[in-house]
Order: C-alpha cells, then structure tokens, then sequence
C-alpha cells in the first residue's frame, strides 16, 4: 500500500492518509486483520509528524476502519465497512436523484441515461 500526501492539496494531512487507508481497505488491498505501517514508520516515510499520522489513526480506530493493540500495532477491522460501504451507498443515490430530476427537466429518456451512466462507468481513468 502506498501512501500519497501533498501540503498543497486542500484537505489536511491527516485526512488523506484515513482516507487513502480506508480506500485500501474498501478495496480489498488491505485485509481484514492485516497489519498496517505503524505510527513511527509511516511518518518517518512521508516525512511528516508522527502527531499527524496519529490523528489519521485515531479517526480511523473512532470509525471502526482500524484496531490498535498496545505494543503489537494496527490492524485492520471489518466491524464498520458495512456501515462505510452504506454511507458511500447514500451519497450516490443522492446525486442520481439530481441527475434525474436534471434529465426529466431535459427531457432526456431513460434509455440515455443508463446510455450514459455505462459509459461513464466503464470509462477508464
């Protein structure tokens, strides 16, 4: 797993490393119970304080993403990608609904969209 941060980027940098780590684990790059950096050596790596990768790890232990074992480390935890994936789940019906109420403002036909959301699904990055 590789971790990207940036001091330019708007989001703080706490925040992208839990939300790079929960992409991993929602992915299936990390496991259920898999072992992740400790606080030291993921801080050390990015060259960035150790109270900032704490922080990323305290919010992802707050949301269920993460256990920690006092002197064995951080490991991965499935009790909350149920709720993750849910949250996730909300956010896209939300926009679907704005895009339909977009499309029947349009006229824009049923077929079109699915036309058009496989497109854009299947679309490479």
């Amino acid at each position: 797993m590789e971790i990207i941060v940036s001091n330019k980027a708007s989001r703080p940098l706490y925040e992208q490393i839990s939300t790079q780590i929960k992409a991993a684990i929602m992915s299936g790059e990390l496991k259920t119970g898999e072992a992740i950096p400790s606080v030291r050596s993921l801080a050390k790596s990015l060259h960035i304080s150790i109270l900032t990768v704490q922080k990323a790890y305290s919010t992802l232990q707050e949301d269920g993403f993460i256990e920690t074992t006092a002197g064995k480390g951080c490991y991965v935890s499935a009790k909350n990608q149920d709720f993750y994936l849910e949250e996730q789940q909300k956010k896209i019906e939300e926009r679907f609904l704005e895009a339909i109420e977009i499309a029947r403002a349009s006229g824009i036909s049923f077929d079109k969209m699915i036309e058009l959301l496989t497109i854009l699904y299947e679309e490479e990055d």
